[in-house]
């Protein structure tokens, strides 16, 4: 078990990092101690050993019986130090204000992290509410707007993406490597991004990559119903965002220096 640099990982940082991703994976639905024993392949005594020390440093939580097992506290103060020490998330957020005020529509900021992208902060639409916008949500790249966004801003031989077929979140979502590229060379040719019903029904979305960062690792969206997307508001909700991508670029051009986290 290596990383990347051919470095040796440690057995047990890996295990310990396995089981709270699986933890969080799962959200409300608690765990048995035989469940995850099994899913992560540990013996039974090395994962209860773990899952004690972890509920005494509050990075898990177990109930009244002790037998049921959920991700603890600690990983909430863990997510919101990365998002409140990251300049760009910090930065950015004024400007996703801006775009729901000016469009009265669900305004996202996500971030490519493999082959998914990851939800950094949200703007409600007063209109709607959706969980799946809902901050550290994770969602195939390839499934919706912010995703493709991202994708399209790299060579098709170099996508983080399975082999098909492709996860479908709907009916609409793209389950072939075929389709998807074809999608992503529109996106290329007009610089934006189009998800109609492809990660949640009845909800389409248009996503704008910020290439402060080469290929970029972040991007934009506006996610609206599809009952209310007019062709007049689809074109004004195209300018309004082109407008705020370009604010948002010209706000943070690369700062010489600054740690390259990626």
């Amino acid at each position: 078990m290596s990383d990347g640099r051919g470095v040796r990982g440690v057995k047990s940082a890996s295990r310990t990092v396995a089981l709270l991703e699986l933890l969080a994976a799962r959200g409300e639905e608690p765990s048995r101690l035989d469940q995850l024993a099994e899913e992560l392949g540990v013996p039974r005594s090395s994962m209860y050993q773990l899952l004690r020390t972890l509920v005494d440093c509050g990075w898990v939580r177990t109930d009244a019986t002790g037998s049921l097992y959920g991700i603890g506290i600690r990983a909430l103060l863990t997510g919101t130090s990365y998002l409140d020490g990251d300049r760009r998330i910090r930065a950015v957020r004024p400007y996703l204000d801006e775009a729901s005020d000016a469009l009265g529509e669900t305004i996202h900021l996500a971030r490519l992290d493999g082959g998914d992208v990851v939800y950094l902060a949200t703007r409600e639409s007063h209109e709607y509410l959706r969980t799946i916008s809902r901050v550290g949500r994770r969602v195939p790249a390839h499934a919706g707007a912010l995703g493709k966004a991202l994708l399209a801003e790299r060579p098709d031989g170099e996508l983080p993406l399975p082999d098909d077929p492709l996860t479908a979140l709907t009916e609409n979502t793209h389950t072939t490597r075929a389709a998807l590229l074809a999608d992503l060379a529109r996106v290329r040719e007009r610089g934006y991004s189009v998800d109609r019903q492809e990660t949640v029904p009845g909800i389409a979305g248009f996503g704008f990559a910020l290439r402060y960062d080469t290929p970029a690792t972040d991007a934009i969206s506006c996610s609206v119903p599809v009952a209310r997307l007019t062709p007049d508001h689809e074109v004004r909700i195209v300018a309004v965002m082109r407008e705020i991508r370009a604010k948002i670029e010209a706000h943070l051009p690369p700062v010489p220096g600054a740690p390259d986290w990626r």
